[in-house]
């Protein structure tokens, strides 16, 4: 239960400092939050069996990982290559 908690307050955390332009959604932290809270809820859920909600939260971490993967800085624009 504890790491349920802690997944929910992750992601909805994000959401808060994401709806108050706190933080972009391009932001690693933004994503960090949003991956390590869909990783907390995955366990919680499927101890639970509750496995509709363990399938999207694992989609949820999936698109965190792919999105902190693109190479996002720490002040949440994308890098770029010299020319």
């Amino acid at each position: 239960d504890i790491l349920g908690w802690i997944g929910s307050i992750l992601l909805i955390g994000a959401y808060w400092l994401n709806s108050k332009n706190i933080m972009t959604a391009q932001d690693w932290r933004y994503q960090s939050m949003n991956i390590f809270g869909g990783l907390f809820l995955i366990v919680n859920t499927a101890f639970y069996g509750a496995f509709p909600s363990t399938a999207v939260n694992v989609i949820w971490v999936v698109i965190g990982v792919f999105y902190l993967s693109k190479g996002h800085s720490k002040t949440g624009t994308q890098k770029t290559t010299e020319r």
